[in-house]
This record gives C-alpha cells, sequence and structure tokens, in this order.
C-alpha cells in the first residue's frame, strides 16, 4: 500500500522543486553536458553487446538528503546491437510498476527492437527498485511505496536521471534519440520529454495526464492507505493552512477541482468502494489465456486470513507469479473508500465534517500538482509523440480529465482494444511498432540534425 506517513515540509519542498522542473527554460541546464555516467561491465552476446553503467542520480545535488541512500546511485543497461542498420538510434525505456530488474524490457521490447529494427535500448532502473544499490528501502515491501510523496521524489528523480543519460548518449554519438515506457513507465517518461531542449520521439503506452485518477478513481485507489492519509490530514493543520494554497496547475485551484470533483460524483465512490476486481475486468478471463500464461486459479486457504485475498487483489484470486512483478503489489484491507460515505470523525478536541472527503480532495490536488503533464512545459514538437493507449483500462481512468491532445495538440493517440493487463501482456509489437513510426516522423523533420 502507498503510505501517507510524509511530513508536511517535504511536500512543500518537493512543490518547490516541481516549480523548477515544471519550466523548461529554468531546467534544461540543471544537469550538465558532461554529467558522469559510468559502464562498470560489457556482456557480449550473439546479437548484441549489454552494457551495466551506473551514475549519481542529479537529485541527490539539488535536493540533498530526499532520496533513501538505496537509492542514490542510478543503474542502467544499455543493449546495443552487433552491427547498426540505420543510423545509430536509441530508445530509453522507463520502467512501470513492479517492473525490477531489467529482464523484462529486455525480453519484451530490447532484444526484439534489435532485431526488427537495429535500434538500441537503454533500461534505467526506476528509484526505490531492487537494483538501486542491489536492495530496496528499508521497510518497503514489494513495489509498494512507503509514502505518497515517494512517488514524487521517482519522478523528480528520472527527470534528472533521464536528462543526464540523452547528453551522454549524445556524447557518444548516438542519434536519434527517443523514450518510452509502459504504464507509469510512459507517465515518467513524458514528463522527462518535457525538459529536453530539442525535439525527440515520445511513445508513453497505457499511460495518460495525470497520476490523480489513477490513485483516486481507478483500480489502484485500493493500493492507498486512506485511513492513515486522513490521520495525517486532520493532525496537521499545515495541510489545510498552507500546502493547499500551493496546489496549482493551469492557472486552475487544483484542491478546489478535487471539492468539486467529489461533490459531483458521489456514485462514482459508492462504485469503487464495491469494487470486484473480476477476471473480467482485468480482460484476463479466458482460458486460452490462462494456458499460455500458466496461470492456475487459486483460492485463499481457510485460516489464513484476509491477506491471502489481499494479495490475490489484482489477479481475481489466481496465482500471482510473473504477474505480481509486473503490476504492482496492491493490497487492501477490505473496502478503503468506507471514509467517502462516513459523515463525519472526531479529530482532536471537535468534530471534523466531511473530513474523508477533504482529505480525498487534498490527495487529488497534491497528484496533481506533482504529475498533472498540464504542469509541465509542452515538449518542443509534439507531432514527435504517439501515444498508445487500451480503451478498457481500468488502471489508467480518461473521464473527467483533460485530454493529451488538449495539452499537446498535434500528438497522435491510438487505442488498442482489451483493458491495462492484456495490453500489457500481449500487445508489445504494437508499443514497438508505435516506437518506430515515431522515429521515423522524427528522421523526416529532422534528417539535417
Amino acid at each position: 500500500r502507498y503510505g501517507c506517513r510524509t511530513k508536511p515540509n517535504k511536500y512543500i519542498q518537493l512543490f518547490a522543486f516541481r516549480k523548477i522542473i515544471g519550466n523548461r527554460e529554468r531546467c534544461k541546464d540543471l544537469v550538465q553536458k558532461d554529467y558522469p555516467v559510468f559502464i562498470d561491465k560489457v556482456e557480449d552476446h550473439t546479437d548484441c553487446k549489454i552494457h551495466n553503467g551506473h551514475f549519481i542520480s542529479p537529485l541527490e545535488h539539488f535536493v540533498p538528503g530526499i532520496l533513501p541512500a538505496e537509492s542514490i546511485k542510478a543503474r542502467f543497461q544499455f543493449i546495443v546491437p552487433k552491427k547498426w542498420k540505420r543510423h545509430r538510434p536509441v530508445c530509453i525505456h522507463l520502467a512501470g510498476t513492479g517492473d525490477h530488474f531489467f529482464w523484462r524490457r529486455r525480453t519484451l521490447m530490447a532484444r526484439p527492437m534489435i532485431k526488427e529494427s537495429g535500434m538500441a535500448s537503454l533500461l534505467l532502473e526506476n528509484p526505490y527498485y531492487i537494483l538501486r544499490n542491489f536492495k530496496k528501502p528499508k521497510d518497503q515491501l514489494r513495489s509498494s511505496l512507503k509514502n505518497v510523496s515517494d512517488l514524487f521524489v521517482m519522478g523528480g528523480a528520472l527527470i534528472l536521471e533521464s536528462a543526464a543519460l540523452l547528453h551522454w548518449l549524445e556524447r557518444e554519438g548516438f542519434w536519434p534519440l527517443g523514450m518510452t515506457g509502459i504504464s507509469m513507465g510512459g507517465h515518467m517518461a513524458s514528463l522527462a520529454v518535457t525538459n529536453w531542449p530539442k525535439p525527440i520521439p515520445l511513445i508513453p503506452c497505457l499511460s495518460w495526464t495525470t497520476a490523480s485518477s489513477v490513485f483516486t478513481t481507478g483500480v489502484l485507489s485500493r493500493a492507498v492507505n486512506w485511513r492513515e492519509l486522513e490521520k495525517q490530514y486532520c493532525e496537521h493543520p499545515v495541510y489545510e493552512e498552507e500546502i493547499i494554497n500551493m496546489l496549482e496547475y493551469c492557472g486552475t485551484d487544483s484542491f478546489r477541482m478535487g471539492q468539486e470533483f467529489v461533490k459531483n460524483a458521489p456514485g462514482s465512490f459508492d462504485r469503487l468502494s464495491d469494487l470486484d476486481l473480476t477476471h473480467d475486468l482485468l480482460d484476463l478471463h479466458s482460458p486460452e489465456r490462462d494456458h499460455q500464461m500458466g496461470l492456475r486459479s487459486s483460492c485463499s486457504q481457510p485460516g489464513t486470513g484476509g491477506h491471502a485475498s489481499d494479495s490475490a487483489l489484482l489477479m481475481g484470486r489466481r496465482e500471482r507469479d510473473g504477474l505480481d512483478q509486473m503490476l504492482s503489489a496492491v493490497s487492501s484491507s477490505g473496502p478503503h473508500l468506507d471514509m467517502l460515505h462516513a459523515k463525519n470523525i472526531t479529530c482532536g478536541a471537535g468534530q471534523r465534517h466531511s473530513l474523508q472527503r477533504e482529505s480525498l480532495c487534498f490527495m487529488k490536488g497534491v497528484m496533481d500538482e506533482c504529475t498533472h503533464i498540464a504542469n509541465f512545459s509542452v515538449p518542443v514538437d509534439p507531432s514527435l509523440i504517439i501515444i498508445v493507449q487500451a480503451k478498457e483500462d481500468a488502471y489508467i481512468p480518461r473521464t473527467g480529465v483533460r485530454s493529451l491532445q488538449e495539452i499537446w495538440p498535434g500528438c497522435e493517440v491510438r487505442y488498442l482494444n482489451g483493458g491495462h493487463v492484456s495490453a500489457y501482456l500481449f500487445k508489445q509489437g504494437l508499443f514497438r511498432q508505435a516506437i518506430y513510426d515515431a522515429y521515423d516522423r522524427f528522421l523526416q523533420k529532422y534528417s539535417s540534425l
């Protein structure tokens, strides 16, 4: 579960830095063009060479101590073809939720891209994930971040780290360069590209404009410890008195937008609290897919308590095996959105009416402040952006959210049949094709660069 025990001054610190990296003119020179990057080992394979490297996250220089010690050293894997077909193109792949290590991106995307197009791939490990110093931060369970603010720290780190890698690739003579990612990786890639001062292909897959809808109305809303958030919001008046006043995007007060969101859509919360994550919702209800993935039906055993069904939440009572690492390790201890229906709550000496709803509004405001694409500069050439979306995506709600076409005029959106999980598992070929198409557009427009 995403916890919420974050000190108020950390939010203030994060919001101040967000306003810097949200402006390309202020951010483009934060990472020097000669920022040091190191190769530790080179592996020779039949079709490629795999370079394993590291560098210090630039975020540590600008906001010292905000990253856990385990995440300060960024690690990457650079997969280069033995023979180039045309130019020396490289695509940086950012990791989705739960995508620890490199093997999944290497197997499903990088190696096929070498075979199909002769394109190299650079795979960057997320902060808070295992390969950073070869261990996760203390007390972190699987991919579940301890604090909501850790998601924002991860985003800030990946923006600056991507810039360091792009500068390094340029120095080494690789061209053209682009970025992609699936799910959370796609959103992080989008944020990173907003700060690059040159035209660059971007292919975000299964992501959208903000994380607020993902964690307030999407399936992953069950991954948030709402009780803890509510408690902390109650205990610290600074959230209401100071931090809320900092929540703005696109000239609109995000907290008050959240209040309207809750006021005008109570039915959505009724549906969420009763949500049953069945096979149909996840688009995995198919004997053929069961056989293909080697998944077996599994029921929680008597005497195991609630944790057995909790850990199977995303799988609809299937064994988690590989998917547990592909997706967020979401747990739930009952309907977490009960708080939305409570009439009041006692806090300190008096009652705070509708505190539950206020804390939800606060969560939406904070998420929009730090993750909404409209809070960042528009990429230099949006026509080089191809977004790939799943039509029935329960993880990335698009209803009531500004579209990327509105924020980035000229970008292309492609829709796939199916849901988030089925697209993740079975549509990798279409993701790769979108990458090739975006690079072809770049070469047609900027062949002289």
